[in-house]
């Protein structure tokens, strides 16, 4: 699936529960981090859905830098043995997640949430060798899940700083890059000499685990 058909499928799943929850207060974020890399995050809540209801339900989507791996091996990997030109990389990511969160009685800020769900990252690292005439990208589609916990506090009545701690672990998944493709079950396509999944997976850095701080301003909580 597409980066966007992903973004889709998770956007219309969140829709769909903040729409059936028409009593539910709504709020939104933009938060700012470090991850693997400098990280950018927007999403959006929806809380109270009944009297003392604990529970909550959060969108978000985050991009990030990230290092794209060891570019020597990678193009041995992927490409061929050629050794030319001086190696540089460098590497982002895209991340879903759609969240079900718990809301902490009697915390000293305005509210904290635990909270767990669902992820779904988009993976691009960039490899290319100044002076060697090879540039290539490798990309990568994975599942994950994470959790952590969020807290706010209040600025005005609408306006919050919130404080986001967290967790996300990732799933091995299928690695494209130039003409050769990498699947953890090994149904490799067009490998480059005897290399295995295992070898791609060490060149090139696809998220695994991958801790994530934020700060952020958040609307409407």
């Amino acid at each position: 699936m597409s980066r966007m058909g992903t973004f889709s499928s998770l956007l219309l799943v969140a829709l769909v529960v903040f729409q059936s929850a028409k009593s539910a207060e709504f709020s939104t974020v933009l938060a700012l981090g470090y991850g693997k890399g400098v990280t950018v995050q927007a999403s959006g809540m929806a809380s109270n859905f009944a009297r003392n209801f604990p529970l909550g339900v959060e969108f978000s989507v985050g991009w990030e830098t990230v290092a794209a791996g060891k570019a020597v091996d990678a193009r041995r990997i992927f490409v061929n043995e050629a050794t030319n030109g001086t190696p540089e990389s460098s590497g982002s990511m895209w991340v879903f997640r759609l969240d079900l969160l718990y809301k902490v009685p009697f915390s000293g800020p305005k509210a904290t949430f635990l909270y767990g769900g669902v992820r779904r990252s988009y993976f691009d690292g960039t490899f290319s060798y100044v002076g060697g005439n090879e540039e290539f990208d490798v990309t990568s589609l994975q599942w994950g899940f994470g959790v952590g916990a969020k807290t706010y506090f209040e600025i005005t009545n609408k306006l919050d700083l919130s404080l986001n701690i967290g967790v996300d672990g990732f799933l091995n998944g299928t690695m494209h890059g130039h003409d050769s493709t990498y699947s953890p079950d090994n149904s490799n396509v067009n490998p480059k000499e005897k290399f295995t999944y295992t070898d791609a997976s060490k060149a090139v850095y696809t998220p695994r685990i991958a801790p994530i701080v934020t700060f952020g301003i958040t609307y409407g909580l």
